[in-house]
């Protein structure tokens, strides 16, 4: 029967835990990651959630006759920020779980 009070207690961790992430993934859609492309004629804004919040463009860079290097720097920025709030959720998840890699989660 000595086993069975560390399993409550593990089972009161883990539920504190999630809690915890639960807090964490609520903050983490109030914080933001900007980049930008092209010496900041393209700026994007995303959130912890990893979605864009905002996507500047200065109007220099709009030119009909090159639709593709504005397509470019759009894409550029985007993959930029997501990855920027991707690394942001790590970096966080990993300071709340003391570096152990939880599958699924991080």
């Amino acid at each position: 029967m000595k086993g069975l009070p560390n399993m409550g207690n593990l089972m009161k961790k883990a539920q504190q835990l999630q809690e915890k992430m639960t807090k964490l993934q609520e903050e983490l859609g109030e914080k933001t990651v900007e980049t930008s492309s092209g010496g900041g004629m393209v700026a994007v804004v995303a959130n912890g959630k990893q979605e864009i919040v905002s996507i500047e463009i200065d109007p220099e860079v709009i030119d009909a006759n090159d639709i593709e290097m504005l397509e470019d720097l759009v894409l550029a920025a985007v993959n930029d920020a997501l990855y920027q709030a991707r690394q942001m959720v790590s970096e966080e998840m990993t300071k709340l779980t003391g570096g152990i890699k939880i599958p699924g989660i991080i």
